[in-house]
């Protein structure tokens, strides 16, 4: 990204702007719960408004509705934080089509056959914020953004090494070793292709909403199974771990303002006109007030992973650039994750500032090699949002887990039945195995994937 690019798409040239009067809504996107639960009652959005907070049923898929892998889902609405549930869930089959370079003289690319070449899985959860719009058009485009970039570079996946030009052309014989220099593997191409697919949905979303006339974002946390490994991508604050039975993995990381200062405090540093004099972007333990000023006072700033001291100036005393701690920190005083899609249009309450410049919606991506993990048959991938995070560690998904699946080994629907459990667990039930009154008040939808056999047979040709 270019700094002119940077300045001419997010820097003002003159005085900010009035804010825009919103659009028309045209084309609103419509509340739907996922497809894989209709027949669950839980597609209906009157269902949701209408709920009472003391009933909140944990939802589903029926029984007999198979997912990939036979992973289980279950999911349950906010306690009336918001009218609707803005989690939502999306799973299928990746079926990538080989495109091959073509013999005409404009040399452009050709899809020769339709059907498959190669195959893999998807299992997505967006968990959106200032209403549910995004977090819907994410799970209905983003798995066609992830085809598209994959069948771009599919040639290249399968071939013993990337290589060079994709068209198979030769133009230095050297080229193989400077791509074995680089280190470039088969996964990178995966992992690329992710990335893009991420940054391509969140134009979609920015696009859409505008045109719609709403506003909004969510996270968005994927994992992807192709050629014998599962890749794990996440933007936002849901989480993915792996369970062995002698072992808990995280497979992904958190974005949030405190994970991310100093990139966020970086950017301010060197595009000081997107906090337009109304924040400081340094950090201090507290707000500072008045009476600290000319004090010499705890700071740091986006080179320091340490802390300094330094005198207190007038300017040390406007709304930080994040501010709050833990759960509680927020970017410019407004949103409480750093990376996801969507938030074109968020604002900075009572001003014009964008909020867009600090997002990313790159994502980190986890790479798990199921051939060399020799999967056992209780090993799974738990990936939920933060609902069942806010008020269950790591290692306590872990025990539920172990102790769930150790106790039902004959039931074909074990891990819906287990989503369902580590959903309830958060409810503060009776019949919760982890007695300590905690209550997660926020959506929570729980993906369970089991890795024991799965993984064979990853390709087609």
């Amino acid at each position: 990204m270019s700094a002119d690019w940077f300045r001419r798409r997010f820097l003002p040239r003159g005085p900010l702007p009035a804010p825009r009067p919103p659009r028309p809504r045209t084309s609103p996107v419509p509340y739907r719960r996922p497809r894989f639960l209709r027949g669950s009652g839980s597609s209906s959005g009157t269902n949701d408004a209408s709920r009472r907070p003391d009933a909140r049923p944990v939802r589903s898929p029926v029984r007999g509705r198979s997912l990939p892998w036979n992973a289980g889902y279950a999911e349950i609405i906010n306690a009336e934080k918001s009218e609707f549930n803005e989690d939502q869930a999306a799973c299928g089959k990746l079926c990538i089509r080989r495109c091959e370079f073509g013999v005409e003289e404009d040399q452009e690319w050709q899809t020769l056959c339709s059907e498959e070449f190669l195959t893999g899985h998807y299992w997505a959860l967006f968990d959106g914020h200032g209403g549910p719009a995004a977090a819907i058009l994410a799970a209905n485009t983003l798995h066609s953004c992830l085809r598209r970039q994959l069948e771009a570079v599919v040639e290249g996946m399968v071939a013993t090494q990337p290589p060079m030009h994709l068209s198979g052309c030769c133009v230095c014989p050297s080229d193989p070793q400077f791509v074995e220099e680089k280190g470039i593997r088969t996964e990178d191409l995966v992992i690329g292709a992710l990335e893009s697919a991420f940054q391509e949905c969140d134009e979609v979303i920015g696009r859409e909403l505008e045109a719609s006339g709403q506003v909004g974002g969510c996270t968005a946390l994927v994992a992807v199974s192709l050629k014998g490994k599962l890749y794990v991508a996440n933007a936002g604050d849901s989480r993915a771990i792996l369970v062995r039975r002698d072992e808990v993995r995280p497979l992904s990381s958190e974005f949030t303002p405190e994970t991310e200062r100093q990139r966020i405090q970086q950017l301010a540093f060197i595009y000081p006109e997107l906090l337009a004099g109304e924040f400081t972007r340094l950090e201090f333990p507290r707000r500072l007030k008045g009476d600290d000023l000319g004090q010499k006072v705890l700071f740091r700033d986006h080179h320091m992973s340490g802390w300094s001291y330094k005198c207190v100036e007038k300017s040390d005393l406007k709304y930080p650039l994040i501010h709050g701690q833990g759960r509680q920190a927020r970017l410019l005083g407004t949103l409480a994750v750093s990376r996801g899609l969507g938030d074109h249009q968020l604002r900075v309450l009572d001003t014009n500032i964008q909020l867009k410049p600090f997002l990313l919606s790159v994502p980190q991506v986890t790479v798990l090699n199921m051939d060399q993990l020799e999967p056992q048959e209780e090993d799974v991938v738990v990936m939920a949002t933060d609902g069942l995070w806010d008020v269950l560690s790591n290692e306590q998904v872990a025990w539920l887990v172990r102790s769930f699946l150790l106790g039902n080994r004959e039931d074909p629907h074990r891990f819906s039945e287990l989503a369902k459990m580590l959903i309830r667990s958060t409810q503060g039930m009776d019949d919760s195995p982890i007695q300590e009154g905690q209550v997660s008040y926020d959506d929570v939808s729980v993906f369970v994937i089991p890795l024991h056999h799965q993984g064979q047979g990853h390709s087609s040709r």
